[in-house]
């Protein structure tokens, strides 16, 4: 049985490549405000990307393509994707401390 497009998913994505100074969490934070998914974004170590999102499943699916493209200065080199269970925290869209 197929899924509905408006079912609630939470994805979860880390980013490799050049993905720092490069505006990449600034992109994802101003796309995902666009789309309008919740969740958060923030840098871990020397060249990956953390970011998790909640919304609906055709929001998500945008969203997914749109942090594996990233801003035209970056280079996505790796995107390792996982699907969770919702949570439904998520009050917004945030850019969090870098680990």
């Amino acid at each position: 049985m197929e899924a509905s497009p408006n079912e609630k998913i939470r994805v979860h994505i880390w980013v490799k490549g050049r993905v720092q100074a490069v505006g990449f969490r600034a992109h994802v934070e101003s796309k995902a405000l666009q789309i309008g998914v919740l969740g958060w974004v923030r840098n871990i170590g020397w060249d990956t990307v953390e970011t998790v999102a909640e919304g609906t499943r055709v929001q998500i699916d945008e969203f997914t393509e749109m942090v594996k493209q990233g801003p035209g200065a970056s280079r996505v080199d790796e995107a390792r994707i996982e699907y969770e269970p919702t949570t439904a925290q998520l009050k917004a869209f945030i850019v969090k401390r870098s680990l």
